[in-house]
Order: C-alpha cells, then sequence, then structure tokens
C-alpha cells in the first residue's frame, strides 16, 4: 500500500426521510444556510461564487468541524447539479477529493445518499492518518447523524404553518468543545 493511499477516505451515508427530493435538495444546495441549519458542522459559510442558474460553478468556503475538538477549512465547487436528481462536488483546501449528493424518491420519502471520496490535505490529518482512520471514519459518522437530524428538524421547520410550531422545534445539534462555548462561536 503506498504512502498516498493511507491518506485517502471513502465514506458512504445513507439518510431516508419523509419529505421530497426537491425540498432535501434545495435545503442542501444552500450553501449560505448550512450554519443555521447544520450548525454542529458547518461554522461558517461563504459564496465566494454564484456559478450558474443551476449553481454549477458555486464556490463555497466552509470552516467545519466533527466531534473531535479541530477544525477544517475548505472549499468546494460545484461541477455538476441536476435538481433534485443530484449534485457533484469538488472540494479543496485541508482534504481535497469528491462528494457525490443523490436524491431518489421512495414513497412519501426520500433516499439521500452522499459518497464522500477524499484525501487529507491538513498536515495534523495527513501525518497521522495511517494510525488514525478509525478516529476519522467515526468523526465523519458522527457529523452525519448530526447531519441528519438536523435536516429533518429543517424540514420539519419549514413545513410548519405558524411561528407557535416553529418555536416548537428544538435547535439542531450544536458544535462539539470549544465550539459550543458562547466565547467561541464565531461572530456573523
Amino acid at each position: 500500500m503506498s504512502a498516498m493511499a493511507l491518506d485517502d477516505h471513502d465514506f458512504l451515508t445513507r439518510w431516508e426521510l419523509e419529505a421530497t427530493a426537491e425540498e432535501v435538495y434545495d435545503i442542501i444546495a444552500d450553501a449560505a444556510r448550512l450554519p443555521e441549519w447544520w450548525p454542529a458542522v458547518c461554522l461558517d459559510t461563504r459564496v465566494l461564487e454564484p456559478g450558474d442558474e443551476r449553481g454549477v460553478g458555486r464556490v463555497v468556503a466552509l470552516h467545519a468541524k466533527g466531534y473531535l475538538p479541530y477544525t477544517l477549512r475548505w472549499r468546494f465547487r460545484v461541477v455538476d447539479a441536476q435538481r433534485p436528481v443530484r449534485m457533484a462536488l469538488e472540494a479543496i483546501g485541508d482534504f481535497a477529493g469528491l462528494g457525490l449528493w443523490t436524491f431518489e424518491p421512495a414513497g412519501k420519502a426520500v433516499v439521500v445518499r452522499f459518497h464522500w471520496s477524499l484525501r487529507a490535505e491538513k498536515a495534523l490529518l495527513r501525518s497521522f492518518s495511517f494510525l488514525l482512520k478509525p478516529i476519522f471514519k467515526a468523526n465523519h459518522r458522527w457529523a452525519m447523524s448530526a447531519g441528519y437530524t438536523s435536516l429533518l428538524l429543517e424540514v420539519w421547520r419549514r413545513r410548519a404553518q405558524t411561528e407557535e410550531a416553529r418555536a416548537w422545534l428544538p435547535r439542531p445539534p450544536r458544535p462539539t468543545f470549544p465550539h459550543n462555548m458562547r466565547w467561541f462561536r464565531p461572530r456573523r
């Protein structure tokens, strides 16, 4: 096995929730709002380039984290977008690779799949990747579990008919230490 292969990570995520493919696609595609509905992972986002009318070419900078106490800074470019079927991303920064979101209707539900194939570029991750690969995998599972919960809450929030109904919904999962501390949260 080459040293380069030790830095490679391949993650597959499957979510199923009662929603339409259009609803879920629109939530995930709205990168500027990721910190609002997925705050456990997306600490901050900035849309650097808007892309075309489908979002192809959109470039987004992210400051993100998982369960572990380090953060990642990376950007993605949307390289394919076919609403509400799929969206493909190319990532660069603390990690580099490709991500593919797919949205498949299943009766009253939608099956969302995310295939994330990446290579660690951040020195800390690259240096210890061969030892910590299982921990990185668990960190990704935690982030995507928080994403699933957050996505469900966002669908419900958008469907709520009244402010009272929206207020009743719990907040999405928050970031872990130290980013869950009030003094540590980025100012918007």
